[in-house]
Parts: C-alpha cells; structure tokens; sequence
C-alpha cells in the first residue's frame, strides 16, 4: 500500500543554517497493519506522519501510494486526501461549525456528495464513536476527549484506506485517554490500516501489529510489538522501552510534610493515567508511615510507574538496616491492600516495596 525510501526533511532557518529531522527513512506499510510509532521527543515522529500527508512536504526520497510516486511533479494532492485521513493532536475542529457539520464538511466539498446521504453517514459514524448525541452542538461545548473523537468520525467520513494519528491523546486530561483509545482499539479490529505516534507503551502494545522505534530522525527498530518490548535489538530502544518514572521523597522526621507528599503522589497518578491507584497508594503509604514503620527516621520514600510493563510500586527504604521489620501481622495488613509485597537488601539498606 505504502512503499517509503530514503525519506528525508530538512529545515532551513533565514540565517542559513540547516536542521535535518528525517535522515533516511524507509518502511513499507500493508493494508490491515496498525503501526505504532514510538521514540524520544524531537525524533521526527510528527514530521513524518507530515510528510507522508504532504502537509508538510518531505526534501528528498519517495512516497508510493498504491503504485504512485505522491512526491513527483504535478500529483493530485486531494487524491492522497482522499486515500489518509489524519488526526491531529490538537483536534482542529471548526469551531463556527457544530460536530455534525464538521463531520459533513469535506464529503460535501471534496467528494461532492449529496448532503442528506452525508449526514446520514455523518450521524453513523458520530455514533460508532459514542458522540451523537452530541451532533448539533458546537465543539467549544465538548471536552477534549470529546473533541478527539469527533476528530476521528470527521476522518472517517472520507472513507480512507489509512488514518494517521499523531499523538492522539497527548492534549487530553488524563481521564479522557481511555475514551480515545477505546475508540482507536475498535478501528484496528475492523481492519483500519493506521499509522499512530504515541507516548502510551501499553496501548503501543497492545493494539500494534508492528512498531517502529524512531531515533535521531531514521527507523531504528522495526518489530513486533514482542520483539520491541521483550526482546529490543538495539540498545536505544532497550533503554527506552524499560524507562521507569519516579519521584522520590525523603522523610527526615516527624515535622515531615506529609500532606504534601500525598498531594505530589495524586498528581504523579493523575500525569501518568493511574489515576485509579491513588487512594490504594495513599492508604498504603499512611499505614507503612503512620504505624508499620513509624519509629523508622530517615527513610526514603518513591513512587515509581514502569512504562513497559504498567506496574506501579511503592518503595520504603531505611539506610543502614539490615533485616526486614516486618513481622506477621503487619504482612496480613498489607496483604489485601497491594498486589505483592517484596522485603530485600539494598547496597545502602532494607528496602519494603509494595506493588499497588
């Protein structure tokens, strides 16, 4: 379906210099396959998705699209609107128009259909993305997960052979991803060919039939979405694949502040969309402070969300102790509240740590 080769991008400022995003990219994409592109920010992600849409015009290479070179002179550029639909992070919506006449829009204009037939596709497809209900109000009215959704209908209604999503949920509110990625997962069991730039490792994951790893502007790695979480080839990807984020707090005393650490632990859970471990966490860090490990000062407290694997832990460690203080009977209080409990030596201590 689509065949890229040696696909480069450069910038050029007034003062001369010169910035290449895209160094040589080549790739072959199959009708069906739903390829999550994942990577370092400033990687030329976006800007390949842009030039495979020719809103942002490659320097070099070529792009073939059905048998067809869309970067050679004089090709029909509404003819590749026709075959790629794309969403955009920022929804970019008309905000004159109300949802279902922004889904009618370009079938109207573009493929000059009838306009009861378009609205009448309109209204399906708003409802297949759970929003028709909410056909004749403006999108200054809707949330962002809302917005996004009517996006991914207005893209539909073109009756495309691929969809480019770039960073789909990245300007949404955490609580409103699963929403759109709820709606994207449905697309890739009818068989949409997708191209999808995305931050979540688990939906990459999950709904991907292969992956690209892309790196300092070209394709590092290109597996499938096993291969490149369980088993990376490239050192780069390793590293990527298996970050960990954290935030750490050290509990010197009793005048500690508390209230804080577990005003700065919901906002940990609410950025990283684990919203619905905050009051697990919270209980468990109170009773691991308030009683298990009261008499314990200092100690390190973290909090730490694996993008691999989705895990979340809670970590308490005492410098300089050299056995657990845990007996019996605080075990069974944690028990029902963490999913496992591990007890285990550190170069600088004991460390407790508890998966939420």
């Amino acid at each position: 379906m689509i065949t890229i080769s040696h696909l480069s991008k450069t910038y050029y400022d007034p003062d001369g210099t010169t910035f290449q995003v895209l160094k040589d990219v080549n790739c072959e994409i199959k009708p069906g396959e739903v390829i999550c592109i994942i990577g370092p920010s400033g990687t030329g992600k976006s800007t390949f998705l842009r030039a495979i849409n020719l809103l942002d015009p490659p320097t070099g290479g070529s792009i073939i699209v059905d048998g067809e070179n869309i970067l050679a002179k004089g090709y029909p550029v509404h003819k590749l609107r026709r075959k790629m639909g794309m969403v955009f992070q920022n929804f970019n919506l008309f905000d004159h128009m109300t949802v279902l006449e922004n889904v009618m829009y370009a079938p109207c204009k573009i493929l000059k259909e009838d306009i009861e037939k378009a609205r009448e596709e309109g209204l399906a497809l708003l409802r297949k993305v759970g929003m028709v209900e909410k056909a004749d109000v403006y999108p200054s009215s809707l949330s962002g997960g809302q917005k996004q959704r009517v996006a991914i209908a207005r893209a539909l209604a073109m009756h495309p052979e691929a969809i480019l999503f770039d960073e789909p949920t990245s300007a949404l509110d955490p609580t409103m991803v699963g929403e759109v990625l709820s709606v994207i997962r449905q697309l890739a069991k009818e068989g949409m060919t997708m191209l999808i730039v995305t931050h979540e490792m688990k939906f990459a994951r999950d709904v991907s039939t292969r992956i690209f790893f892309m790196y300092e502007g070209v394709i590092h790695e290109d597996g499938t979405p096993q291969q490149i979480f369980e088993n990376p080839h490239r050192s780069a990807t390793k590293a990527f694949v298996q970050r960990i984020r954290k935030q750490v707090f050290e509990v010197d005393g009793p005048d500690f502040d508390f209230l804080g650490m577990y005003t700065a632990i919901n906002l940990f859970c609410i950025k990283y969309n684990i919203s619905d471990k905050y009051k697990r966490a919270e209980t468990l860090v109170k009773l691991m402070m308030d009683d298990i490990m009261a008499a314990y000062r200092p100690m390190t407290v973290r909090i730490t969300q694996s993008e691999l694997s989705s895990d979340t832990h809670l970590d308490f460690m005492v410098q300089g102790m050299e056995n657990t203080p845990l007996n019996d009977a605080q075990r069974g209080q944690l028990a029902p509240l963490c999913q496992q409990i591990i007890e285990e030596p550190t170069t600088r201590g004991f460390r407790i740590k508890l998966l939420v």
